[in-house]
C-alpha cells in the first residue's frame, strides 16, 4: 500500500518545492564542488547529498530519480511499522499498524519528496525492530552492533534522529529492562552518537540556516499536543482492553520525546519542524493500529468499526491524498516561480532576489541564461561553493542598481524579515529612491514585481 501511494502522482503534475531544488541543485554538482559546499553550508544533510549524487549518476530520472528513494524508504518503514507492531500485540494489530502509517497524510506527503526524512524514518524503525532484538538476547552483541550502526547512520542522514535514542532507553526502563540490557543499551547509544558529534559540531557553525524556523503555538504546539492525545488515548484503550502493554510502553516515547524534545530546545533556539523527527509518527501508528485491533476484539458490533475505518481510509486516499499530490500542497512552487520570472523578464533587464536566498527559485538557471543582469550577484552558486550565491557589497548593489531602467524583483515578505542585512536594505532603498513599482504578481509564495526607473511607469 504504500508503495502504491508512493509512485501514485510522484511527479506531483511537474511541481517540485525549495528544498527539493537545492536537493536536486546538490546532488548534480561534482563531488569536490558538492564537498566544499557542505564545508560552509548544509552539511546536515551531506550524506543524503552524497546518496542522490550517486542515484543521478545511476539514472537522471528527474523528478522520478529525485523522489523515488523516498519512496523506497516510506515503503520499507511501513514494513518496519508492521513488524514492530506483530512483535508486540500480535498479528492483527501489526499490519493495521503498517497501513495507518502508510495512510497517514504526513507520511503520504514525505514519501514523495527528495529530501532525506522518509530514509531516516526508515532507519529508525529498522533499528527499533532491532532493538527488539537486541533485548530479547539471543545473538546479543551482534544486535546490539546492528541497532548501533542503525541509529548512527540515521543520525548522520539527519541528527535530529538522535532523541530516538533517548525514546528507547525510556521504553526500556519503562519495560524494566535488565541490568545487562540497560548497560548494552548504553554502549550503543554512546557509540552512535559519538559517530553523529562531528556532523553536530560541524552543523551547530552553520546554525545560520536555521535562522528561518519559527515556533507557532497555534499551529506546532497544538499539533503536538493534539497528536499526544490521540496516541494517549490509544494507550488508554490498549490498558482498558488489557492488550499487550509493551507496544505502549515502547510506542508511546516514540511518538513523544523526540518533538517534545525539540520543542522545549525552542524556547532557547527555535528548532522544531514537524519533518525533522517524523518518524515519531511511527508511534502514533503502531498505537493507533494496535487500539484497532483492541476495539475489532471487543467492539459488538463490529460493522461500526468497520465503517469508521473505510470512512478514514476513503479520505486519507480521496481528498487529502490528492491534495497531497497537486501544486497547491507545498508552501511553493519553484518551477511555476522560475516560469514567471522568465516569462516577465526581457533582454536588459535587471533582476533582483529579496532576500538573495530566494535564488533558489531559478532551479539553476541564473538570469543571465534569459539575457537578465543578477544585480547583486557576486559569483554563482557552483563557483562559490554556497547553495544560492554570494552577493555583492551594498555599495556595489546599489550602483548595479542604478545602472539599469527595468528591475524584475522576486521577494518573499516572510523571508525578508527573517534574514534583513545590510545588503539587503541597499536593495529596498534604491529602489524605493530611484524607482517606481509598476506591476507585480503572486505565485506560491513569491511576489515578482516588475520596476521602471524614475517616477512614473
Amino acid at each position: 500500500m504504500s508503495l502504491a501511494l508512493g509512485l501514485w502522482g510522484i511527479r506531483r503534475q511537474g511541481t517540485l518545492w525549495q528544498d527539493e531544488a537545492v536537493t536536486y541543485d546538490m546532488a548534480h554538482r561534482g563531488l569536490p564542488d558538492l564537498w566544499a559546499t557542505l564545508g560552509g553550508t548544509d552539511a546536515v544533510h551531506g550524506l543524503y547529498y552524497l546518496l542522490m549524487h550517486a542515484v543521478f549518476g545511476f539514472w537522471d530520472g528527474g523528478l522520478v530519480a529525485l523522489r523515488l528513494p523516498s519512496v523506497l524508504a516510506m515503503a520499507g518503514a511501513a514494513v518496519g511499522v508492521a513488524a514492530v507492531g506483530r512483535r508486540l500485540a500480535g498479528p492483527r494489530a501489526g499490519p493495521a499498524a503498517g497501513v495507518v502509517f502508510a495512510l497517514l497524510p504526513v507520511v503520504q506527503r514525505y514519501a514523495q519528496e527528495g529530501r532525506s526524512y522518509a530514509l531516516v524514518t526508515a532507519l529508525v524503525v529498522a533499528a527499533t525492530r532491532v532493538l527488539l532484538n537486541a533485548a530479547d538476547g539471543g545473538r546479543r552483541r551482534g544486535w546490539w552492533a546492528g541497532y548501533a550502526a542503525l541509529a548512527a547512520l540515521a543520525g548522520l542522514l539527519h541528527e535530529f534522529a538522535l532523541p530516538v535514542l533517548a525514546a528507547h532507553g525510556v521504553a526500556l526502563l519503562a519495560a524494566r529492562a535488565p541490568r545487562p540490557v540497560l548497560s548494552a543499551w548504553a554502549v550503543a547509544a554512546a557509540g552512535a552518537s559519538a559517530v553523529v558529534s562531528p556532523l553536530v559540531l560541524l552543523s551547530l557553525r552553520q546554525s545560520g540556516q536555521v535562522a528561518w524556523i519559527e515556533v507557532s503555538v497555534g499551529t506546532d504546539v497544538l499539533g503536538f499536543l493534539l497528536t499526544a492525545a490521540i496516541g494517549t488515548a490509544c494507550a488508554a484503550v490498549l490498558r482498558h482492553a488489557r492488550a499487550p502493554r509493551a507496544l505502549g510502553t515502547l510506542a508511546l516515547p516514540l511518538l513523544l520525546l523526540p518533538p517534545a524534545s525539540l520543542l522545549l530546545a525552542s524556547a532557547v533556539e527555535p528548532l522544531y519542524v514537524d519533518r525533522y523527527v517524523l518518524y515519531a509518527q511511527a508511534g502514533l501508528a503502531l498505537l493507533v493500529g494496535a487500539a484497532l485491533d483492541a476495539l475489532w476484539r471487543s467492539v459488538r458490533p463490529r460493522a461500526v468499526l468497520a465503517c469508521a475505518a473505510a470512512v478514514a481510509v476513503l479520505v486519507a486516499v480521496g481528498p487529502v491524498g490528492t491534495h497531497l499530490r497537486g501544486p497547491a500542497s507545498r508552501t511553493d512552487d519553484v518551477a511555476a516561480i522560475a516560469r514567471a520570472v522568465r516569462e516577465t523578464v526581457a533582454p536588459g533587464d535587471g533582476v533582483l532576489f529579496l532576500p538573495g536566498s530566494r535564488r533558489v527559485w531559478t532551479l539553476g538557471r541564473e538570469p543571465a541564461a534569459y539575457g537578465a543582469d543578477d544585480l547583486a550577484l557576486a559569483a554563482a552558486p557552483h563557483p562559490s561553493h554556497t547553495l544560492y550565491g554570494t552577493e555583492l557589497p551594498p555599495a556595489g548593489i546599489r550602483k548595479r542598481i542604478l545602472g539599469v531602467s527595468r528591475i524584475v524583483v522576486v521577494r518573499e515578505p516572510a523571508r525578508e524579515r527573517q534574514e534583513a542585512n545590510g545588503r539587503e536594505e541597499a536593495k529596498e532603498t534604491a529602489l524605493r529612491d530611484h524607482f517606481t513599482r509598476c506591476a507585480g504578481s503572486t505565485v506560491s509564495t513569491a511576489r515578482i514585481e516588475v520596476y521602471e526607473r524614475g517616477d512614473h511607469c
